[in-house]
């Protein structure tokens, strides 16, 4: 293993620097604009379930 590796804090500032790339990347994706479409349709799922039960209670005599 090369010398750089071994010391402790050296390991953990890399972690620290790729779980803040995969946080960047996270936040990113959540964020882009091509996602909105289908984040909208995914938040009112659960309305989706209400819509249908007012539906059948509507149908029965």
């Amino acid at each position: 293993m090369p010398a750089f590796l071994t010391d402790i804090g050296t390991i953990r500032g890399i972690g620290t620097a790729v779980v803040f790339i995969a946080f960047v990347a996270v936040v990113l994706w959540a964020y882009s604009s091509k996602r909105k479409s289908s984040f909208d349709e995914a938040a009112n799922l659960p309305f989706a379930d209400e819509q249908d039960d007012a539906n059948q209670r509507d149908d029965k005599p």
